[in-house]
This record gives structure tokens, sequence and C-alpha cells, in this order.
């Protein structure tokens, strides 16, 4: 659930449960007080009809019409005076036998069905006086105003929901534009900026601030960074050179062919500094062309040397620049010669060349994070500076193509480049 809906799904809970609560309080309290109205004037006609008896020593008549009462009285011995005793509830019965009073809702006579509001009362000489009074337009009250509460509390929830989706929503849009940027500049553009995503003061603000603060800063690092290794590998160069051509000049022995061989490795090592440099840099631009990836394959694998195999499985015409596709190609199967086995296999497959080996196959950590310069990975995989895939991964950057890294279930390393066709590559000024 992503936070829009995470946000309008508690909105929507909080707003309910406050609607509900504020509904039964006063429901209970609307209740509470019908109930009061009502025992209250079942109380008072209860005190008239006493009133009347004690005055008169009979009762006023059966059904009053304006109070809505019947009063009934039962004389000792068991005679009655008035009409037959009414139902009322036995607890309300018991407590006026006793010669108490009391009132209760209840369900009425056979007269008149429903609920209505008991009051009762004993003068403790065996004679019982009762009234009720119609509780129905107090319910009809109660039932109206229970309508009025659910409509209203509905009305409510909608609303505070859509107010607060549509409040999310714009916090949530805002931060996908703060993800997109930061998405963007994880993928290599450290000129990309958020902005101030039109709120000056508020949390979200002050992310977009944090993450350009970060960018701007992670982008001078890479920068002296890049300055630094092409400062010195450029002055490396000179004096390399040098060196070469004195270690050439040393008397032929093993000291000297390893000498020769440091020497190589140190200007292979200053030349590739400066190629990451260069591709970190974007100092160089592609020549694109559309060329034939079967014949351009063939001939970058007849000088990998023995151990290489072509199977060329479907040709077609794509649009790359042939130098940089051949630099790719050639740190793709040195580094499966050198930290693979034998043999290796280059096959071309319309528009996909596929690079495997039989070694022990990519390392988790080149799988799940790419090539890391000065990182091998595994121990099994040999020896190296980790320079070979990642400059094969700018190259193939460079000219559009993409390089996907995988293991072969039966063992080995794969590296499969996925090039554009004929008439789909980068422009020329990618």
């Amino acid at each position: 659930m992503n936070l829009l809906r995470q946000i309008a799904a508690t909105v929507a809970v909080v707003s309910l449960l406050l609607a509900l609560t504020l509904g039964l309080l006063v429901h209970r309290a609307e209740v509470g007080q019908h109930v009061a109205q009502a025992r209250s004037a079942a109380t008072t006609a209860l005190d008239i009809q006493l009133d009347t008896y004690n005055r008169t020593g009979s009762l006023s008549p059966a059904w009053d019409a304006r109070a809505r009462t019947w009063t009934l009285a039962s004389p000792p011995g068991g005679t009655t005076a008035g009409p037959p005793p009414p139902p009322l509830p036995p607890a309300l019965l018991r407590l006026a036998a006793q010669g108490h009073r009391g009132s209760m809702l209840a369900p009425g006579p056979a007269a008149q069905p429903g609920t209505v509001m008991w009051a009762a009362a004993g003068d403790g000489h065996g004679r019982l006086f009762a009234v009720w009074l119609d509780y129905s337009e107090h319910q009809h009250a109660i039932t109206q105003l229970d309508r009025t509460i659910l409509v209203s509390g509905l009305l409510s929830v909608l609303v505070t929901v859509l107010a607060g989706t549509f409040a999310a929503h714009r916090i949530s849009g805002r931060l996908r534009t703060a993800a997109g940027i930061a998405r963007t500049i994880a993928g290599g553009d450290l000129d990309a900026r958020i902005g101030p995503l039109g709120r000056p003061r508020d949390e979200v603000a002050e992310l977009a601030a944090a993450v350009d603060s970060m960018s701007a800063v992670l982008r001078t690092k890479l920068a002296n960074e890049q300055r630094f290794t092409a400062d010195v590998a450029h002055e490396l160069r000179t004096p390399l050179t040098g060196l070469l051509t004195a270690a050439e000049l040393l008397p032929e022995g093993r000291p000297t062919e390893l000498v020769q061989n440091r020497v190589r490795l140190l200007c292979r090592l200053t030349e590739d500094l400066l190629e990451v440099s260069r591709l970190d840099a974007g100092a160089e631009t592609p020549e694109l062309a559309v060329v034939p990836l079967g014949a351009l394959v063939g001939g970058i694998v007849r000088t990998a040397g023995p151990g290489v195999e072509l199977r060329l499985a479907a040709d077609a015409k794509v649009t790359t620049d042939p130098r940089r596709l051949d630099r790719v190609l050639a740190n793709l199967v040195a580094n499966a010669l050198r930290h693979g086995a034998q043999p290796v296999r280059v096959t071309v497959a319309g528009s996909t060349v596929t690079v495997r080996d039989h070694g022990p196959g990519y390392p988790p950590e080149v799988l799940s994070e790419g090539p890391q310069r000065f990182r091998t990975g595994a121990r099994e995989r040999g020896h190296g500076h980790g320079l070979g895939l990642t400059i094969a991964q700018g190259h193939a950057a460079a000219i559009g193509v993409e390089l996907v890294l995988r293991n072969d279930p039966a063992g080995g390393a794969v590296a499969e480049l996925r090039l554009p066709p004929a008439g789909e590559g980068p422009s020329a000024d990618s």
C-alpha cells in the first residue's frame, strides 16, 4: 500500500471512529433526555391521580385525553375499583406492592401496543395506583435523530476523507517528484535538482533541499576524484613510457623479463585509468555507423587468440561504434579468459552478442551491484584491477548497448550485449 492509500485509509478510519463515537454520545444523551421527560410526565400524572383519590375518594376518568394516562386503584381484599389491573412490569409491580413509587419503560397494555412509560405507587394498605404514557413520539424523535446522525456522520467522513486524500495526493506527488529526481541522480545525472517543490517550509521541502545538497556534494567529490585520477594517470604516463623504453634495453634474463612485465602492467593500468576518467567525464563522442554484426564480431574474436569460439546463430545489421564495441568485446573476452575457464564461446544471435566462459561464474556482489573498479570479486575468479568490466560497461552505455551479466545454470559467467538494430541507435551527440 502506497503512502496515498495509507493516509486515506488512516483518515477514513479515524473519521469513522470519531463520527461513531460522537453519534453514540449524542444518541445516549438524547435517549436519556427523552426518558427523563417521559418519566417526569408519568410521575406527574401519577401524582395527580393520587391527589384526586385522596381528596375525593375516587379516581379520575380512566382515560385522560390531555395527558394520555390510564389509572388503576386496587383496594385491599382483592376487590377491584375501576378497570382491571394493567400489565405492569414485574419489577415495578413488586416495588409498588411494597408501598414504594417507581417508573419504568416497558411494553404497554393490550390497548396500547408498543413501549410506554409506566409509573406506579402503593399506599401500603394493599391499594395500587398505576399510570402509563405513550412513548412512541419519543421513540420517533430518537429514530429521526439517529437517522440525522447517520447521514451527517457519513457526509462528514466522506468530506474528511476527500480532504485528507487531496492533501495526501499533494504530498505524495511532491514525494514522487523528489523520488524521480533522486533516481535520476542515482543514474548518474548529478546536475539534476529537485528544487523547492512549491513549499518553502515543510518536511518535504527539507528533504528536497537535503537531496539537492547531497547531489551537489557528490558531484563535487566525484569531479575531484575524476580529476585526481586523470592527473595521476597523465603524470604517470611519461615516466612509465621512459621506464618501459629503458627496460627494453636491459640484458636478456629472468630479472629483465620480470621488470618488463611489471612495467607493461603499470602502463596498461595507467591507460585504463585514463580511459575510466574519460568515460566518467563523458569526454568522448561515439562515432556511430551501420555495420553487420557477425563480421564485426568475427574480426574481434580472431584477434583474441586461442581458446575463443565464435558461433553465428543469426546475423543482423546494427547501429554502433565499431571501435568502442571492439573495446567492449575485447574486455569481456579477456575477462573470461583471465578469470573463467576455456572454452570461451562468443555467440551472435541477431542483434545480441553473448560471451560465456566455463569458470566459477560472477560473484554475487558483481551481479547485484554491477562492476566496481579495483574490485575483482571472488578469489576463485582470479586477480586483476577490476577495471575491465568497468570499462566495458562504460563504453556499452556510451553507445546505447545494454550489458547484462549473469551466471549460466550449468556453470560459467555469461555477459550479454543487446545492441540496437540498424536505425535505432543513439544519436551521435549522446
